[in-house]
Order: structure tokens, then sequence, then C-alpha cells
């Protein structure tokens, strides 16, 4: 979910921040991380950074820290860097908040340019009293950035590890969901799911997205034998 600045301000918070991505949908977050993160948007010129694995929640921690900071009155920003990478500095020098998120480091490391541009912007973050949140897959010592600089700034941010949740934790986090859309699952159809569907949580998610919409349009239970109709083998 990318837009400039300025419009995003002007739609409701619900629409800019997904209703998933919130702290309290968040399962099983690291001892006081909840707390770091609603903390940085006070706290002018503060770093965090984010690290772990494809799937362990750092999109959405990143999406409830500036849903969160709205909530309180305080601007935020929300980049995927995926979506800027190779016109990084024209995205950067947009932003103006109290709080920005920059969400996949991953996805601009070893791009000279890009590494630079989000150099400069992290000094004028400081200076301007603006907090950032960075996430990536990985510490800055792994992430292969070509600018030596770039990998000292973020390897001095303070940062929070997160783990790839376990299956009970996957289960907690789709019946939240469920719930919250109005979707019955099945004991045995939720075990199904989580059997045949894989582990990671964003595919998880988005399966269920799409058995949402087959059950309202069929009117139907998620049933196991609906899950097969509707999913096949997997």
């Amino acid at each position: 979910m990318s837009l400039p600045p300025g419009h995003a301000r002007q739609l409701p918070l619900a629409l800019r921040y997904p209703p998933d991505q919130r702290f309290d949908g968040f399962v099983a977050a690291p001892a006081g991380a909840i707390a770091q993160l609603r903390a940085l948007a006070g706290d002018r010129g503060a770093t965090l950074y984010l690290a772990g694995a494809a799937g362990s929640g750092k999109s959405h921690l990143a999406l409830a820290a500036c849903a969160d900071a709205e909530a309180r009155g305080m601007r935020a920003a929300y980049l995927p860097l995926a979506a800027a990478a190779g016109r990084l500095r024209e995205a950067l020098d947009a932003l103006d908040a109290a709080l920005v998120a920059l969400d996949g480091l991953d996805a601009i490391a070893g791009s000279r340019e890009d590494e630079i541009a989000l150099f400069d912007f992290h000094n004028r973050a400081r200076q301007e009293g603006m907090s950032l949140l960075y996430t990536a897959r990985v510490a800055p010592e792994a992430l292969g950035l070509a600018l030596p600089d770039l990998r000292s700034r973020l390897a001095q941010c303070p940062r929070i590890a997160l783990a790839m949740l376990d299956d009970e934790g996957r289960r907690q986090v789709l019946l939240q969901r469920a719930r919250r859309r109005g979707l019955v699952l099945e004991p045995a159809a939720l075990d199904w799911l989580l059997r045949r569907a894989g582990r990671d949580l964003g595919g998880l998610t988005k399966l269920l997205d799409r058995l949402d919409q087959a059950s309202l349009a069929a009117q139907r239970r998620v049933t196991v034998p609906f899950l097969r109709e509707i999913l096949g083998d997997l």
C-alpha cells in the first residue's frame, strides 16, 4: 500500500492502514516491543530497526506504528521500499512526518544511489526531529550495503528481532482475523488449512481473504469439504 503522503493524510485511517494491521492484532510480540514502537513517534529524531524473516510480521508492525501515531494526532508516513527502488530520493524528499516507516531495506541494498539517498534522509530526519522505523529481513551488517556510512548509521539503531510464529501462533492470527470478518472457521477446517497451506503467514492471510469472499458468495460455512472445493489439494 503506497500513496504520496499528502494524499494519504486525506484518507480515513482505516483506508490508509488496514484494520488487521494494528498492535492489538499482533500475536507474540517480543517483550517490550509494542511499547518501544508506540513511543517512537513521540521521540523526536529517534530510530528503531525491526529485523525478521519474511512472514514474521515486520510490515504489520510498521503499519501498526503509523496507524497508532496518527490515532494520537501525529503525522506518519509508510513507504514500502520495494515500490520506491531506483527512485528513492524522490520518494524520500516528499516525506515530512513525526514518524516515517521505511519497510524492506533489503529491496535497496546494493543500489548505491538509493543508499546515498537513504543516508542523506537519515541525517535529515535526525536534524528535523523525524523518527524513523526501518525493517529488513536481516541485521544491517548482513544487508550487503554498498555504502559503509549507511551501514554504520543503521548499526547504531536500537533493534527488535522478530521470530517466526509457531503453529499455535498462526492459528491465533487466523482465528482473530476470521472473527473480525465475521467468518466462521470450523476447527477441522483450520487444522486442514494449516497442514496444507504452508507456514508463510502472509500467504495464509491472503487465502483467508479468498475464503471469506467465496464463503459469502456461496453462503456456506468454511468446512473441510468447502476448502477442498475452493482450494483443491493445494
